[in-house]
């Protein structure tokens, strides 16, 4: 059976298994289409929470960068993680003792101000339309490879297939297609890398194997490092980048962490405060086992790379072409040529292929002296190594099929997710709650099924040309949702000092001093060439874009409690909800649903 074959069969059979649930567990109601009836057990919340939360920034794109930047990237690993820890102490028992369904709707009662939730939801709004932006690229970045066709149209196919399941299922339906969509991706993920660690090191177990030796007995990160610095690369395993820029980067993953509304809606969905809690420790035990495996992939793929592209070493000469063209070893090069996202280009006639760093100066003199004209692998996106990685490796067909089908789960169901939030802000928050108040109950659902409909095509038109690969398009949704919502939450529920004047004053400031630093280096709106400063050349000395959310929080609580303090108190009432919500006297039984 051919590859192609193989790889319709995997996706389809996986597809199937989604939709069929879906249309199993579709919402009749909008206690099930927003928090899943408030019945789901806190194991299961735990699973569909990492499915949600572990992206195809997680899965197909985070590798890819710790690959080619290597410690620098660490950073990723660190705030993604260190985030669910913040929110399981700080945010999830607190809000589902609230007992609403949505963060907007928390932010709205608790500073007792339509205009309070009206801003909310425009954060909100904003944060999960830049995430779904990451996600989009993801699943065309996918079905591309996987159809054997451009990512343009693997993209508008993979929207499709977003729509049909998470329009129809609602929080319940997205809730078990997510449970299955993270047995597919954390099974797609891990089975290849423990096939490249016994390759490469003889250990079955990647972040061991990372740390171990090759069949030569020297260190592998040892080896990788030689390698990249041969080829004028950094060092793979030492600190380039700024100090400051590193930490406030890893500031922002977390708090956005804490902020993503589509994330701590999954704890609105569980019977009570406790469970809360028990589901933020059984997301991290799931989300940790991909976390630990990242690393290893990243690193073992680039050596596998570099090691395909001068099959000689790096003292000998580099790959031909006509390998390249017929050696069976470097068929998944053609394949992925046809997606536009890998190309390469013999510039000097010689025969060649030379993969180096021609921006570095030392390099330069061996250059010369070989008659190499500039670095022939052209084009290497980012976001295809872990999908590449099997083949890169040579691994059987149906490891391939199996990791096509585990991108395609963790892309989708992310997206889902961040629709259902984007949903319901706008049928909930927006509608129900304040323009239309006496909207039926159906039609608030559909409602939320035709503003789910309009942010897929929004974010189909800005994931035709995102602001930077999977990965970095999500750290900028993140700095936004730590900028604009996380300070929110963390004052609303820990101060009783700060009023809706302060609290609607902080989220606009701390959202548009953020958004104008990343339109400032991204582009106005993501358009392209309509930037005026670049992440390599920011505008506050080393401290870029994606980095720029943990200022823009500061911002915000800055803003927050002097305007707070300028205006009129909290009202008694807000004060003692404020302290019946933190107090864990009464927290098994939860406030009650609408």
């Amino acid at each position: 059976m051919d590859q192609f074959t193989l790889n319709l069969l995997f996706v389809g059979a996986s597809f199937a298994l989604y939709i069929g649930i879906a249309v199993w567990a579709r919402a009749g109601s909008t206690s099930e289409f927003y928090a899943a009836g408030r019945g789901v057990h806190p194991v299961t919340n735990g699973m569909a929470t990492a499915a949600d939360w572990m992206s195809a920034a997680s899965f197909i794109s985070m590798a890819g960068l710790i690959a080619f930047t290597g410690y620098d990237n660490s950073s990723y690993l660190m705030g993604w993680t260190g985030g669910y820890v913040l929110l399981a102490l700080l945010l999830a028992p607190y809000l589902r003792k609230f007992g609403k369904f949505t963060v907007s709707e928390f932010i709205g009662d608790r500073f007792y101000s339509g205009t309070a939730r009206m801003v909310a939801v425009i954060c909100l709004l904003v944060a999960s339309i830049t995430y779904v932006i990451g996600q989009m690229q993801g699943v065309g970045i996918a079905f591309g490879r996987f159809l054997e066709i451009d990512a343009f149209w693997g993209l508008l196919i993979g929207a499709c297939v977003v729509f049909a399941y998470a329009v129809f299922g609602g929080m319940k339906g997205v809730t078990y297609t997510q449970v299955a969509q993270y047995c597919v991706l954390i099974t797609a993920y891990t089975i290849p890398a423990v096939f490249i660690s016994l390759q490469l090191t003889g250990n079955p177990i990647p972040a061991m194997g990372l740390f171990g030796s090759t069949e030569s007995g020297e260190p592998l990160l040892a080896k990788l490092n030689q390698i990249v610095t041969d080829l004028g690369f950094a060092e793979y395993t030492a600190a380039h980048g700024s100090t400051l820029n590193m930490v406030l980067f890893t500031l922002s993953l977390m708090i956005g962490t804490a902020g993503l509304p589509h994330v701590i809606m999954r704890f609105f969905t569980v019977p009570k405060v406790s469970d809360a809690r028990w589901s933020a420790g059984w997301t991290l035990v799931f989300i940790a086992l991909l976390y630990l495996t990242a690393p290893a992939v990243g690193a073992m793929a680039r050596l596998n790379i570099s090691e395909l592209m001068w099959p000689n070493g790096t003292s000998g000469e580099a790959v031909s072409v006509e390998a390249i063209e017929s050696d069976p070893e470097y068929a998944w090069m053609a394949t992925w040529q046809k997606t536009g996202l890998l190309d390469w280009e013999d510039k000097n006639g010689d025969g060649q292929i030379q993969y180096y760093n021609d921006a570095n100066a030392e390099l330069q003199e061996r250059a010369a002296a070989n008659g190499w004209e500039g670095n022939e692998l052209t084009n290497f996106n980012r976001d295809i190594l872990v999908l590449a990685n099997p083949e890169i490796a040579n691994l059987p067909g149906w490891v391939i099929g199996l990791v096509a089908a585990g991108g395609l789960a963790a892309a989708l169901s992310t997206a889902a997710g961040l629709l259902l939030a984007i949903s319901s802000a706008v049928s909930h928050d927006l509608l129900k709650g304040q323009l239309t108040p006496n909207m039926s109950e159906k039609n608030e659902l559909l409602a939320a099924r035709i503003s789910m409909a309009a942010a897929i095509v929004v974010a189909v038109l800005l994931g035709l040309n995102p602001p930077g690969f999977a990965a970095q398009t999500v750290a900028l949704a993140f700095g936004l949702a730590a900028a604009s919502i996380f300070p929110a939450l963390m004052m609303g529920i820990f101060s009783t000092r700060i009023n809706n004047v302060g609290a609607v004053a902080g989220m606009l400031a701390g959202l548009v001093v953020t958004l104008l630093y990343i339109f400032l280096h991204k582009g106005w709106f993501f358009i392209p060439d309509t930037n005026s400063f670049t992440d390599d050349n920011p505008l506050l000395g080393p401290i870029k874009s994606t980095s720029f959310g943990a200022i823009g929080a500061m911002v915000n609580f800055a803003v927050a409690y002097v305007v707070a303090g300028m205006t009129k108190e909290t009202p008694q009432e807000i004060k003692d909800l404020v302290e019946s919500v933190r107090i864990p006297r009464g927290a098994g039984a939860a406030a009650a649903d609408h």
